[in-house]
């Protein structure tokens, strides 16, 4: 192997000398500046970045803030429209209920008057007919007439005994 021969250690040592010192030269002029300045431009945009990212997280928190009140005074309003309508419900439920109630009564009323006169009318028509049935009966049995005013009588005594 040439590269292990003691006689061409020399030029190698050279030639790697200058190679380095060449190389040296290229990167600390023009590869690691460049290198450098990408390194501080993407180190500068991430900085950048977490700032954004640190006042969109204060947004956020202040927006979320703000639905919360919002929402909270959304429900605190609804609670109150929700109150104010079962209010009104059971104001007007009562004011039916009585309305109801008195319309009931009245009818209650005119049915008992309807009744009263219908048992006026139906007593009076049964008196009627048990005088027409005693003088009938009366004028069968004795072969005599007898007259309605003491038929009448006769009914009106047995109608007030028996109540």
């Amino acid at each position: 192997m040439p590269q292990f021969d003691p006689t061409s250690f020399a030029s190698q040592l050279f030639w790697l000398a200058v190679t380095f010192i060449a190389l040296y030269f290229l990167l600390s002029r023009l590869v690691l500046p460049r290198i450098s300045e990408v390194m501080e431009k993407r180190s500068e945009r991430i900085a950048n970045d977490l700032e954004r990212a640190e006042a969109l997280k204060t947004e956020t928190e202040a927006v979320i803030e703000a639905y919360e009140a919002a929402l909270a005074k959304a429900r605190s309003e609804a609670s109150a429209v929700i109150a104010k309508a079962t209010s009104d419900i059971a104001t007007l439920s009562a004011k039916r209920q009585a309305e109801f109630g008195e319309e009931l009564a009245m009818r209650m009323v005119a049915a008992e008057e309807r009744i009263s006169k219908a048992k006026q009318q139906a007593e009076s028509q049964i008196r009627e007919i048990a005088v027409d049935i005693a003088a009938d009966v009366a004028e069968r049995l004795t072969g005599k007439a007898i007259d309605a005013e003491s038929a009448a009588q006769a009914v009106d005594t047995q109608m007030k005994g028996n109540g």
